[in-house]
């Protein structure tokens, strides 16, 4: 049974809410971790989970990741997750998206929702007739459109960094790089990787995900699935498919100086972090590199600049640098760094709001 109220105060989420529409077929799922820094914000995801305890875990994981993305992305906002069971293949509608938004509007802007796996901005126009608290919308609508595009340009400045760590120059040229999962955000990290000379290596389970890479760069290889890629000559994995994708068996095994990817919630269980760091293996904790996406849709609340944006995500870099120097410091892996300095801006920014503005 997972524990919805936590086994630590770190775990604990503020309002979990089960969403169901039995016309649509909607099944959702709505955590929110933590609004210490404002209202929680983070995508919906629409996945054919295995059962509702599954749908469950990852939705609390994932918010709780948001809130300390948000938080070292020096964002006004807390954090949350939302999770949509089916396969968007074949049960997402107009009515089913609707019924969602008409729930998020029902939290009153404690929630704010954007993309994520299996949802994109054009659902979120849908999402947006029923509910104010949308963001991550096409830019046909006013919104910041494709959040990948910054989701992976942080993805990269975030592997810079741990280049500069590791070799003493963030320039990936000359770098073999395995990209595991080259779907929305993937493919434009090899994009990235290819213009700085990366030497490329990728795998996915969608084949038509792979021909759209190779179409383009016919030089980039291709290996047979991501334990083949994590035992191949690479200098830096890059996971940027569904969660847990480093354990025990694949630390074990994982032959990269370098991880750092766009996927959420990479490390299996807690403990991995330091067998990354006994072997050796500088891991750039995912909520600190793959922020860029939600520096995108945070800023559409605002009313969206790319620029803007761009330039903010930018900073993924600096930030990541930070967290190593912390790490060094005190001793520690970089993702208790990570979670160290989240945590004292939730604690200290988040306490001031005790002061009374007489309203």
């Amino acid at each position: 049974m997972t524990d919805v109220f936590g086994a630590s105060h770190k775990d604990v989420h503020e309002q979990v809410v089960f969403c169901a529409d039995e016309q649509s077929g909607l099944r959702a799922i709505i955590a929110i971790h933590n609004t210490a820094l404002g209202p929680a914000l983070g995508g919906t995801r629409f996945y054919p989970y295995g059962s509702e305890q599954e749908a469950l875990a990852d939705v609390l994981n994932l918010a709780k990741g948001m809130a300390y993305k948000n938080a070292l992305a020096g964002l006004d906002l807390g954090g949350g997750k939302a999770v949509i069971v089916g396969d968007p293949a074949r049960d997402k509608s107009e009515a089913l998206l609707r019924a969602y938004g008409r729930f998020v509007q029902s939290l009153g802007g404690r929630y704010i929702t954007a993309c994520d796996v299996g949802t994109y901005s054009e659902d979120m126009d849908i999402v947006a007739r029923e509910c104010r608290f949308v963001t991550g919308r096409t830019v046909a609508s006013g919104g910041a459109g494709d959040s990948s595009i910054l989701t992976a340009f942080g993805v990269y400045q975030g592997m810079r960094a741990s280049a500069e760590r590791v070799y003493g120059t963030p320039s990936l040229r000359g770098r073999r790089v395995g990209v595991e999962g080259v779907g929305k955000v993937g493919h434009r990290l090899v994009e990235l990787l290819r213009e700085d000379g990366a030497e490329v290596v990728i795998c996915d389970v969608s084949p038509q995900a792979i021909e759209r890479v190779r179409l383009r760069h016919p030089e980039v290889d291709v290996v047979a699935d991501a334990r083949a890629l994590m035992t191949s000559d690479i200098d830096v994995f890059a996971p940027c498919a569904l969660g847990g994708a480093l354990d025990d068996d694949s630390v074990a095994v994982l032959r990269a100086k370098i991880v750092c990817g766009a996927a959420n919630n990479q490390l299996a269980h807690p403990g991995v972090e330091k067998q990354l760091a006994e072997r050796g293996i500088l891991y750039a904790p995912d909520y600190v590199v793959n922020s860029g996406g939600v520096i995108q849709v945070a800023d559409e609340i605002g009313g969206f600049d790319m620029e803007r944006a761009r330039s903010k995500a930018a900073q993924i870099y600096d930030t990541t640098l930070k967290i190593f120097a912390i790490a060094a410091e005190e001793g520690v892996p970089p993702a208790v760094a990570a979670d160290r300095l989240a945590e004292r801006r939730m604690s200290e920014v988040g306490r001031i709001r005790a002061i009374w503005l007489g309203h």
